[in-house]
């Protein structure tokens, strides 16, 4: 199983968007049900630069979709903290999945602190909520530790039903420079019903002149 520091220098920019890509990032990782929506939403936002989807937050070695074991579908983000920041991500993470739903270990509601500054952010946003609802969340939240690379065909999930532009992106990319990819975390996004119109003006134009793909928004 791959890690995060597998996938660090793999980078392509075969998209203007990819070619521009910030060097001082930050990095949050969550966990809100399905990961395969979670990394579409995150992928439609303004200053994330990659995301990704694996496994997080167990002491098993090698964790798999057949066998998570006592970890939890997470999706990770790094995002440019001259355009946005952790608030911002925070509030993606509460508005995308229901924290008050008890889910079993994989599917948990889950906030991976990456440092102190983190930690205190997401325990305040927590009991605000908590203390403005006066209802008992169950997000819980705790120390990073590794993050387990979701195998291929989990990445970009929504991206992958867009045959065309999927087979453009392999032509120019390996599966790491696509998992890293931010033209391809902002197609992800449209695919899975996030993202408009402005999240696809900044990569209008993959791969010079070849490309005139338009993904379709998957049906609600």
């Amino acid at each position: 199983m791959r890690t995060a520091s597998d996938l660090e220098a793999a980078t392509a920019d075969a998209f203007e968007i990819d070619a521009t890509t910030p060097t001082d990032v930050e990095t949050a990782t969550f966990g809100m049900g399905c990961f395969w929506s979670s990394e579409a939403l995150f992928g439609a936002r303004d200053g994330v630069v990659r995301t990704r989807v694996g496994y997080a937050g167990g002491e098993e070695s090698d964790p798999t979709y057949e066998d998570v074991s006592d970890h939890t579908e997470v999706v990770q983000v790094d995002y440019d903290p001259n355009r946005t920041d952790y608030g911002e991500m925070l509030e993606t993470f509460w508005a995308g999945h229901d924290p008050t739903e008890d889910q079993k270990q994989q599917y948990r509601s889950l906030i991976l602190v990456h440092d102190d500054a983190q930690r205190t952010r997401a325990e305040t946003h927590l009991a605000g909520i908590e203390d403005q609802t006066d209802v008992s969340l169950t997000t819980a939240v705790e120390t990073f530790d590794t993050f387990h690379v979701a195998e291929d065909y989990h990445q970009k999930y929504y991206l992958r039903g867009e045959e065309e532009l999927l087979a453009e992106f392999e032509a120019e990319y390996s599966p790491a420079e696509f998992i890293n990819s931010t033209a391809a975390a902002r197609y992800n996004a449209v695919v899975g019903g996030h993202g408009d119109e402005a999240t696809l003006e900044s990569v209008r134009e993959p791969f010079g002149a070849s490309s005139n793909q338009e993904p379709e928004p998957r049906p609600d």
